[in-house]
Parts: C-alpha cells; structure tokens; sequence
C-alpha cells in the first residue's frame, strides 16, 4: 500500500523522517503487507534531500495514482489544502492532516465526505501536537457527558507568559525571545492574538459537544494587552496568568466558548503548565476531571500524531470509523457574556480611598491586591462572581476611577 504527503515543511518533513526511521515497526502495527511512501508534493525543490526522487508539483499524480490508499496534508492554510483533501476522500482515499484551520472551518463537510465514501479523515495532530485528546475524547471519555473542556493550547504565547511570570520580562522581550528560539514565527499574530488557540478549542468543543462550532463563533482575546504589573497583582493573589481556551455546556444544552487571558490560582493543574507545553482539562460526569499534557507542537512530537493516524487508517482500509460531529446548528453557541466568573481590574485613580468605596459599592465584596513598587493611583482588585454582562454593565458605570487592565478569574 502507498502513502502520500502533501507539504514538505516542518510537520511534514517530521512525517517523513518518523515513517522512515520506524518504518517496519509502523507496518506491523498496521495490519499490512507493507507501506511505502511514493509521493511528496511541494512546489519547492529540494535537490539534496535522501527522498529526492519522489518529490513531485503536481497533485493531480497523486490524485490520479489508484494506488495511493493514505495521504497526509502537512500544508496548512485553508485553500488549496480544502480542495485537495475534499477531492482525495471523494476519490475513495483517507486522508490524515494536522491543520487546524482546516478543521475548525471546514471539519463537518470533510467529514461528511469521508463517509459518504466509506474513507476515513483523521486529525489527531491539529490540536496539541503530540499530545494525544482527539482519539481520547472519541474513544476513551465516550461513555461520558462532557460538562466542559479547558486548555492551555498554543505553546508559542504559554512560553511568553512564562518569561513574564518567572524572569519578569516585557511582553515585547519575551516575544522576541519566543521567535530567537523558533517558538513564534515572524508574524506571530495567529499565536499571540489567540487564533490559534481559537481554532483548537472549536476542534474540541465540536467534538466533545456533537455539533460543528466555527471560530467566529467564539469571541476570542489575545495576550498583547497583559503587563509585568497585572503578573505582580496575580502573584499577590496567589495565580497566574494563562489563555485558555473554555467551551462549557450551558443550561438548556447550548454552548458558551472563549478564549481568553485568565487568572488561575496556582492550585490548579493548568497552573504549573509552563514554556511550550500544552495542557487541556476535560471534565465528564463519570471520570470528573482529566489532564492531557505535554508539547503541543514542535516538528516530531507532531510527526508523531500524524504517523498513528496513518497506521490508523492502514488498519481501517476497508471501513469508515465512527468519528465526528454533525452541523452546526443556529444560535447554539451562547454569548461568551452569560459566562459567570469573578474578575481581576487594575485602576488609577487621583483618590483610590473614593474609588475603592465606589468599587465595593458597585461590585460587592472586593478582594484587594498590592505589588511592591505600585505607583500612588494605581490599585487592582477581584470582584466577586458575576455574568460577564452584568459586569460590564456595572463598569460602565463607574465614575472614580480609570481601568487599565480587566482579566477573567477563573475556578479551573
């Protein structure tokens, strides 16, 4: 049987160099005679490359070559890889991809082509990297109602908020030091203004939740407005400062999803997560909360999702797994605004004594905060639990005092 790849960059060239070096151990893992990889497309040469000879810039071959049963698409961006995947499972073939945007766009149509064609379309890769959650969630939680799903889901802005939080550095140096080291492209915005993490926890709350969640869907928040003085207020308060991604289910069956900066107390498992690791939470009624953790991305450990989903479909050449979701359906994910939680806000104020009483006032009990070295008319507090609506309502109200900084607190 032989296999294909479409994109020869980081993610693929990984699916390449795994399924070379372990190539008999995956093929007995597979229930086949053999593997063999024939094809890589890319529009680029690469003339010195070991697999030079089956480097070829034309998708149709691979379209065309009855022979190629599994292909991987490694190429990212939504278009050409949507029609290259759609007419591929069209054609009686399984595909495997890592690419996120895909799914989270195009994930239903993909998969209601792939079994209408009795092929299989997998995607373990797309969320977390080589940390296993698709499989795991379709499989092992399936006898569970999943009551929500939480994660610290992109590597490149959980290492930033890292270098803020333990070496004390600027946003802006920690950006910096994320892309010297590879962890943040040229233009990271993708990363730091929380697309991608938006785009996995569609992926998961699709799947947890049965119906397809599209990323306009989910309002979603960055990390470009945290400062080293919101990291001191949440250290005095004994928590850190991560973005997650959170979908719930909310009373009456309908979905609330976001991401978001949020303030999590260091008790929590998603607190000690650091650097370029992921972590997602899921909460099922009859296991009660589960961890998955470990590197999100990074060129083998996402090599190596893509290559079990090969085997996967190696050993479900002839049947279509049950795996998936159905449509999305109207108004069936909630505004992110009914969410309730307590939030963190940094301030000034020419009279903090004034503005604090009109906080507490406003708000209801406060928890205030301190950092050595806060100027005279800045102060930050927690309010208590509340709607996200109601709390902007009340906000909006205040007279005494100028928010600089307002974090969602959660109870992860």
């Amino acid at each position: 049987m032989d296999i294909a790849v479409m994109g020869y960059g980081t993610v693929g060239s990984g699916v390449v160099e795994v399924f070379t070096k372990n190539h008999d151990s995956i093929v007995s893992k597979s229930s086949q005679a053999d593997l063999q990889l024939k094809y890589i497309l890319d529009l680029r040469d690469f003339p010195n490359d070991p697999n030079s000879d089956k480097f070829i810039k034309d998708f149709n071959i691979i379209l065309n070559d009855k022979d190629v049963r599994i292909v991987v698409e490694t190429m990212g961006g939504l278009h050409p890889a949507y029609e290259y995947v759609s007419a591929l499972l069209e054609s009686g073939r399984s595909v495997v991809t890592s690419n996120k945007e895909l799914i989270a766009s195009k994930g239903y149509d993909l998969l209601k082509i792939a079994e209408d064609n009795n092929v299989n379309f997998l995607f373990e890769a797309s969320v977390g990297g080589g940390v296993p959650i698709i499989r795991p969630i379709t499989q092992c939680l399936a006898a569970n109602e999943i009551r929500e799903i939480a994660g610290i889901l992109n590597g490149t802005t959980n290492f930033i908020l890292t270098m803020m939080i333990e070496e004390h550095m600027s946003f802006e140096d920690a950006l910096k030091l994320a892309q010297d080291n590879g962890y943040a492209e040229k233009d990271p915005t993708a990363d730091i203004e929380g697309h991608d993490a938006c785009r996995k926890i569609c992926i998961l709350a699709s799947l947890c939740f049965g119906k397809h969640i599209y990323p306009d869907e989910v309002y979603t928040e960055g990390i470009t407005k945290i400062t080293l003085e919101d990291v001191a207020y949440a250290a005095n308060y004994n928590s850190v400062i991560k973005l997650l991604g959170i979908a719930k289910k909310m009373p009456g069956g309908k979905i609330a999803a976001i991401v978001c900066p949020c303030i999590i107390k260091k008790r929590s498992q998603l607190a000690n997560v650091n650097d370029v690791f992921n972590a997602i939470l899921v909460k099922g009624d009859a296991t009660g909360d589960v961890v998955f953790y470990g590197k999100g991305a990074g060129k083998l450990p996402t090599a190596s999702a893509v290559v079990a989903d090969v085997i996967d479909c190696a050993k479900h050449i002839n049947r279509k797994k049950i795996f998936g979701w159905g449509p999305s359906a109207e108004n069936y994910v909630e505004d992110h605004g009914l969410i309730s939680c307590a939030m963190y806000i940094r301030a000034t104020s020419k009279d903090k004594k004034t503005a604090l009483e009109e906080a507490g006032n406003i708000f209801g009990k406060l928890t205030v905060l301190e950092r050595s070295g806060a100027p005279e008319d800045e102060f930050a507090f927690i309010t208590g639990v509340d709607s996200e609506n109601a709390f902007r309502e009340k906000l909006s109200s205040v007279k005494n005092f100028t928010p600089c900084s307002v974090i969602r607190v959660t109870d992860l």
